[in-house]
């Protein structure tokens, strides 16, 4: 699964609205936690859509006309994410060929990183999706970790 350009796309578009259920933060944790013991039972339908929006409420994406959720992530994406007036926005942030894979920086914390392993197979990988802020710190941890084995 994934999403794809129709057209080609140039750098600054908006390209498309992240849709969903505004829900607070407690029913978010609730649902997340839901997920994750779901996909432990059974991986091939993990499935998590839940998005930041601001410090009191997330957006839960799984509606049937959220498109957007099935963008996925990368450590060299071609999309960032624009919440304007509390709408979650994905804009274009370079030149996209039509065909081409949609991709953002999904942005998870280093904390609950061994649940999120990162399949991207780009350069910019280290193999969990973590924001690109937190990589360098996580690269850093993994490799002490794998010195004191």
């Amino acid at each position: 699964m994934g999403g794809f350009a129709a057209k080609d796309i140039p750098k600054g578009t908006k390209v498309i609205q992240y849709l969903g259920e505004k829900i607070a933060k407690e029913v978010s944790e609730k649902r997340e936690l839901m997920q994750l013991a779901a996909a432990k039972k059974e991986p091939a339908k993990a499935k998590a859509y839940l998005f930041e929006l601001n410090e009191i409420y997330d957006l839960d994406g799984d509606i049937p006309e959220n498109d957007a959720k099935y963008i996925n992530h990368s450590c060299d994406p071609n999309l960032e994410v624009d919440i304007i007036n509390d709408e979650i926005w994905l804009f274009s942030i370079r030149n996209i060929t039509k065909g081409e894979e949609l991709t953002y920086d999904y942005g998870f914390d280093m904390e609950k990183h061994a649940d999120h392993p990162c399949y991207c197979r780009t350069a910019k990988c280290i193999g969990y999706i973590v924001s690109a802020k937190d990589r360098p710190k996580l690269k850093e941890k993994l490799s002490s970790d794998k010195v004191l084995e």
